[in-house]
């Protein structure tokens, strides 16, 4: 009995389905038809450049040129052609990888000038059998700088039998000499709708059941790339059994059921923490990457926006999600849709970089949720203007939470009825409003906080200080809780809120070695004088010890504008920390 042939091994679709002409080549109509009068007129480059993202085509296109250029047509006497006859035996030939007039070298693997020498000296030799001996460089921005330098001379003045035909993600580092040598096609991502289109033929024809939902998340992860569309199809029919529906997709990419998606990023937009947390943990039990959420959620925002400012952006959307999308557009203000996706872009580099990722992203969420208690930029800006601060809701009517920090200001920010301004007693004095960081410290010293002036003084770098907000950069020497009780205190005494937060930019030098400065170029100046050189001279031995101008106070910060009228305590250096009591903090 002759024996059984052994079953061909199985060859993944991303090899079974490549493209072998430029019919079956899909999203690179306009290179295809520059590449098709080219042919038909004989104007036929000597190097192609090709470039794209991976997996959109580039190495199968080096391919069809080389086939498009040595096809000789069924009879054995056509010339080249934009349709390659697929026939011939050159066309065989190329596509089983086994024809010795197209070279195919992977410069990430040889990338130096030993390389780039051999293939010069193979150019000189006509090809075997074929039209032109085709030279296929992928990856070629892998290449030295000595074997890029190398090939300048050839690539510039190449034989008439030899053709180029390079293929590199990173054009940026492909040197301009190179790609001046060249005629250059930029491959584009496929549109998700071509990709859709292209595996449900692909299923169709390896018979296999896939839903059109299934097909759109494929198409969506595949990012305009058909390559790794197709290795995670393959991957899907195999989880499936034939059988492949949108659940068991997510569940292999790891992905959140968009309504899912859409609903937490409601309740985040609202503000309901407790609610975000617990969604965001049932999502990341069922499976769902937190990367893979934060994503999505970025996904949404960039969409709400875009139907904010332009409805009609939807309409390639589901019926129901475009309804849902535009009441959210409709409730969401386009300050609080950008605010959130600067907070979620954050977000997800820093779930990236986390040991945990469900905890960063948990975080980001929680960070999101508290914005939307927030006061827009605008609303807080004309709040800072109008020196009023934004005022506490009451328990009785709570405002809206909605929009992300649009909505929820209005109740906050609007002025109290006459009744009420009319019944608060009238204050004798006004409240102080220090608009500089030396009145700060000045209002710290009038009234009577020493461990603060000094921490100020002599431990704090300033960075930018306005009314209702002071930035600075603290030394390892300041107290842990400074900008706590920073605004703790200035919120007290002025009755505003004050933000106080740490920074890490340089700032200005301390309060006390801007005095030291001072003093330093006054004693410069008075050491100049040719008076005091003349009582220097005359009374050897004597020296300058402090220079002080005329009426000028002795304190550090005491009689500055804007310090309410108080009694400030009597001039003299703050003492170090160990000097003074607990009581006095």
């Amino acid at each position: 009995m002759p024996e059984a042939k052994e079953p061909l091994p199985y060859r993944v679709l991303a090899r079974k389905y490549r493209p072998v002409d430029f019919t079956t080549l899909i999203g690179q109509e306009a290179m295809v038809r520059t590449l098709r009068n080219a042919i038909a007129t004989g104007r036929i480059a000597h190097a192609f450049m090709l470039t794209g993202v991976r997996g959109v085509g580039k190495t199968t296109t080096a391919r069809i040129i080389s086939r498009a250029l040595n096809c000789i047509g069924r009879d054995g006497t056509g010339g080249p052609t934009v349709d390659p006859c697929g026939m011939c035996e050159h066309c065989v030939a190329i596509q089983e990888d086994r024809d010795v007039d197209v070279i195919e070298m992977d410069a990430a693997s040889r990338t130096g000038v030993a390389d780039a020498r051999e293939l010069i000296e193979g150019v000189r030799y006509r090809p075997v059998s074929a039209r032109y001996k085709v030279y296929i460089i992928d990856e070629v921005h892998m290449l030295s700088t000595a074997a890029f330098n190398a090939l300048l001379k050839t690539l510039e003045e190449p034989p008439p039998h030899v053709k180029f035909v390079f293929a590199t993600t990173e054009i940026r580092k492909v040197p301009v000499t190179v790609l001046s040598r060249c005629q250059r096609f930029d491959l584009k991502r496929v549109p998700q709708d071509v990709l859709i289109a292209h595996f449900g033929k692909i299923a169709e024809l390896e018979k296999v059941e896939i839903s059109p939902e299934a097909l759109a998340l494929v198409a969506r992860a595949a990012d305009g790339s058909v390559r790794d569309g197709l290795s995670m199809l393959d991957q899907a029919i195999a989880h499936g059994g034939g059988v492949v529906d949108a659940a068991q997709v997510r569940d292999m990419l790891g992905l959140a059921d968009r309504s899912r998606v859409m609903d937490l990023f409601e309740k985040t937009m609202r503000g309901d923490a407790p609610a975000v947390v617990a969604g965001l943990g049932e999502m990341h039990d069922a499976g769902a990457d937190p990367v893979a959420i934060l994503q999505d959620m970025l996904e949404l925002t960039h969409w709400v926006t875009r139907l904010k400012v332009a409805p009609e952006a939807g309409a390639g959307n589901a019926d129901s999600e475009r309804t849902q999308g535009l009441a959210m557009a409709a409730k969401l203000s386009l300050a609080s849709l950008t605010r959130a996706w600067s907070m979620l872009m954050k977000g997800l580099q820093e779930t990236l970089a986390a040991p945990s990722p469900v905890r960063a992203a948990e975080m980001a969420l929680i960070r999101l949720c508290y914005a939307a208690d927030l006061p827009s930029p605008s609303d807080a800006l004309k709040a800072l203007q109008s020196g009023a601060a934004p005022t506490a809701t009451s328990p009785a009517a709570p405002a809206p939470r909605g929009g992300g920090g649009g909505g929820a200001v209005s109740a906050r920010l609007a002025p109290q009825p006459a009744q009420a301004v009319a019944a608060q007693p009238v204050e004798t004095a006004p409240l102080p409003n220090p608009r500089s960081f030396t009145e700060v410290v000045a209002l710290f010293e009038a009234r009577r906080e020493p461990r603060i002036v000094n921490s100020l003084m002599h431990h704090v770098h300033e960075v930018r200080c306005e009314p209702g907000l002071i930035e600075f950069r603290p030394e390892p020497t300041a107290p842990t809780d400074l900008a706590s009780r920073l605004s703790e205190l200035l919120g007290k005494w002025t009755g505003r809120r004050w933000i106080a937060s740490v920074s890490s930019a340089e700032g200005k030098p301390t309060l006390s070695q801007q005095k030291t400065a001072n003093a330093d170029s006054l004693r410069a100046a008075a050491e100049a004088d040719p008076l005091v050189q003349a009582i220097l001279k005359t009374f050897p031995g004597a020296r300058l010890e402090a220079v002080r101008r005329k009426g000028e106070d002795t304190s550090m910060v005491a009689g500055l504008h804007g310090v309410p009228q108080e009694e400030p305590p009597a001039a003299e250096e703050y003492p170090a920390d160990d000097d003074i009591p607990e009581s006095e903090y």
